[in-house]
């Protein structure tokens, strides 16, 4: 009797163990129906799922543990695991995630894995994406498009020790130094470091960031002295300019006080006179 209600309470083309339920490779359109509700440990991997919903997996609510790899997930994911917030492990790689917001993630305060990398369409991470996930210890984001990533957006994270950024078209200009500058002075552990290198500009491509640090430091206060130049000449030009006006008028005022003093001498000399 127990072994056909294990049975009836697993989904389809899944197995089902003690708190487990594992649907790997079964080419699954859409998220599996009948999932117990005590499930601890949900393996999706390997399927056709383009769309997670959120209303069932909020029904999850003792979920630890989500492996949704290589599957077709993308675009707005917002708020999709507002339900499932015990969630510790969380794994997206292989997809068509395009952003990751604030919304994406906040509700997972308790998350300390996180993998989105092999991710191909992911162009930006919001700064904010991961301020509620304090607990972090582990974030992939390998092989994606990112070419930018704000230093606040990890460097605020107080438990982070794994990043990985290896393969990405990284654009490394002055914008991107703080950047630099904190991977190579922190002590987390960045995997495949040697691949961790630069897509743009031309000049710096395939460079490691240590390489590219002491370039953009040099290239980088060279432009800010020229700039510091402009903005010095284009405010002695409007000093001088407002100093020139300022001159104009209070001659063209003085003048008219003059001619209104002459004419009002004349008028009373007239009336004298009279």
């Amino acid at each position: 009797m127990g072994m056909a209600s294990e049975r009836i309470n697993c989904p389809r083309s899944c197995s089902c163990q003690y708190l487990e339920v594992n649907c790997t490779g079964q080419q699954l359109q859409e998220f599996p129906e009948a999932i117990p509700l005590d499930t601890r440990q949900l393996i999706l991997a390997a399927n056709n799922i383009s769309y997670l919903p959120a209303v069932e997996l909020s029904f999850l609510a003792d979920l630890v543990y989500l492996d949704c790899k290589k599957n077709l997930l993308g675009h707005d994911l917002d708020f999709t695991f507002i339900g499932v917030a015990k969630l510790v492990y969380l794994d997206l790689s292989f997809n068509n995630l395009t952003q990751v917001t604030f919304s994406t993630f906040s509700h997972l305060l308790s998350l300390v894995v996180l993998k989105i990398s092999d991710n191909p369409s992911l162009v930006a991470i919001e700064k904010d994406a991961f301020a509620n996930n304090t607990w972090l210890s582990h974030l992939d984001v390998s092989r994606t498009g990112l070419t930018f990533l704000d230093t606040s957006t990890v460097q605020d994270l107080p438990n982070l020790r794994f990043l990985g950024l290896s393969n990405n078209l990284w654009h490394c200009n002055c914008s991107f130094l703080d950047f630099i500058t904190w991977m190579t002075e922190s002590n987390i552990h960045f995997p495949d470091a040697d691949d961790v290198t630069c897509y743009t500009p031309e000049s710096l491509r395939a460079l490691e960031m240590p390489a590219v640090e002491a370039q953009l430091h040099s290239s980088c206060l060279i432009q800010l002295y020229k700039q510091d130049y402009i903005f010095l000449c284009l405010a002695g030009f409007c000093i001088f300019f407002a100093g020139t006006m300022a001159a104009w008028l209070a001659g063209v005022c003085a003048v008219i006080y003059e001619v209104h003093i002459s004419k009002g001498e004349e008028r009373e000399e007239e009336e004298t006179v009279t």
